[in-house]
């Protein structure tokens, strides 16, 4: 028997939700070993960088409105996470180098990462986190999409959590396509999304 399917809720990461994301990221070593989801930032993470001065960053960006990031909710249990935001806002992408050579013009939107609790994996979290992200964006005027996802296809297994940009195939889920590669499993995958 399969998992029994969840409806999820999703909402923004507000100074109102601040509380359920913090307890879902010190639940899970801070993301990553501490990274408070900030790696896209313009801050970033550099060399020598404390978990605190990550989670401060990423309240202040909350606090300050800097920050688009949907919250995928099982109940009152905030279980995962898409960021998303203008090139702006999420300036730093893995393989900037390679990126930035065959680039044409920047999207409208970038979505940085993807997040699931380690206790609901393989329930639709991360589906549910884009598809939110997705119609967030369509609220707010739509435009280019990029996302960075991984190939999994033809590929030795990996981690899960190597996957912070999510993996190939659920993107092509939602009509994104392949646009160029920057790195020997990674994509540029771009769609458009209406205004709504």
């Amino acid at each position: 028997m399969g998992a029994k399917p969840v409806n999820y809720v999703t909402r923004p990461l507000t100074p109102e939700t601040w509380n359920d994301f913090a307890r879902l990221v010190e639940a899970n070593n801070g993301v990553w070993g501490g990274c408070w989801c900030i790696g896209f930032h313009s801050e970033g993470l550099p060399k020598g960088c404390t978990v605190e001065r990550n989670r401060s960053l990423k309240e202040q960006h909350v606090a300050n409105g800097t920050v688009h990031q949907i919250l995928v909710y099982d109940g009152d249990e905030c279980v995962g996470w898409c960021q998303y935001g203008p090139p702006s806002e999420l300036p730093n992408i893995k393989n900037p180098g390679t990126y930035a050579k065959e680039l044409t013009e920047l999207p409208d939107w970038r979505i940085g990462c993807i997040f699931t609790g380690t206790r609901h994996r393989g329930r639709g979290v991360a589906r549910a986190a884009v598809a939110g992200a997705l119609d967030a964006i369509g609220l707010a005027g739509g435009g280019t999409v990029e996302a960075y996802p991984e190939q999994v296809e033809g590929r030795p297994p990996q981690r899960g959590a190597y996957f912070h940009t999510g993996p190939e195939s659920l993107f092509a889920d939602f009509g994104f396509v392949r646009d160029r590669r920057v790195a020997k499993w990674r994509w540029v995958m771009r769609r458009e999304v209406r205004a709504q």
